[in-house]
């Protein structure tokens, strides 16, 4: 029994050691709160051309929490409120939202499309969904600030 006391004791200081030294992974960063759009880039393919303001009057809000994605849009141009709901997902470098429903234009386009695939640039308190075009250019990104 002695034998054995000297090998576990230092396989439990080695342990220890490792588990003293060996950090933590930095947690993924996380959409999960309410966001407002603040404005529009479009790119060159690569490099920011051109920002566009919101109009007075337009919001659009979305709202990330569980999994689940919901927004909301008013434009004083347009006399019909837009909203959309559904399921969310993101990796390191994107955003991937599957629509489930909407208001009735919205339901309209899901007849083609229910996944929507962005480029995710990410800040602490701001983000950047950005489409790509079939070759994976940069074409268009709604920028968002964190509000609560």
């Amino acid at each position: 029994m002695k034998k054995y006391i000297g090998p576990i004791l230092l396989v439990v200081v080695f342990l220890t050691s490792v588990a003293m030294t060996t950090r933590a992974p930095e947690p993924m960063h996380s959409l999960e709160g309410t966001w407002e759009l603040q404005s529009f880039y479009n790119y060159d393919g690569q490099n920011i051309m051109d920002t566009t303001e919101l109009v007075d009057g337009y919001r659009q809000v979305k709202m990330y929490y569980g999994g689940k994605v919901m927004w909301s849009r008013t434009d004083p141009n347009d006399t019909i409120g837009r909203f959309g709901y559904g399921s969310y997902r993101i990796t390191q470098d994107e955003l991937i939202e599957v629509i489930e429903y909407g208001d009735h234009y919205m339901m309209q386009a899901l007849d083609t499309i229910r996944q929507f695939s962005f480029e995710l640039i990410i800040e602490h308190d701001s983000y950047r969904q950005v489409t790509l075009d079939d070759e994976g250019n940069r074409t268009f990104s709604e920028n968002y600030k964190r509000i609560n």
